[in-house]
């Protein structure tokens, strides 16, 4: 699963199975994760976040979308 950044505490990284599904990001800190889909950016599912880090996430997804979706074009290009 490669880690396509660390920023603060969180580190975003999507899996190597993730081909065949729409283009998306995981993020983790410490036990809690979440999946937010890049195109539009929305929550697909998160396990221990807080509504509140949730939008925090969000918003570092937003600064980061083009870094994230240029990644996962490289890593999943045929």
């Amino acid at each position: 699963m490669p880690t396509i950044a660390i920023i603060g505490s969180y580190r975003f990284f999507f899996y190597s199975s993730d081909r065949n599904e729409p283009s998306h990001i995981h993020v983790k800190k410490e036990r809690f994760t979440a999946k937010f889909w890049l195109n539009p950016i929305r929550l697909q599912r998160s396990r221990g976040f807080s509504d509140h880090e949730l939008i925090k996430i969000q918003k570092l997804i937003d600064e980061n979308k083009e870094k994230f979706q240029e990644k996962w074009d490289e890593y999943f290009s045929v």
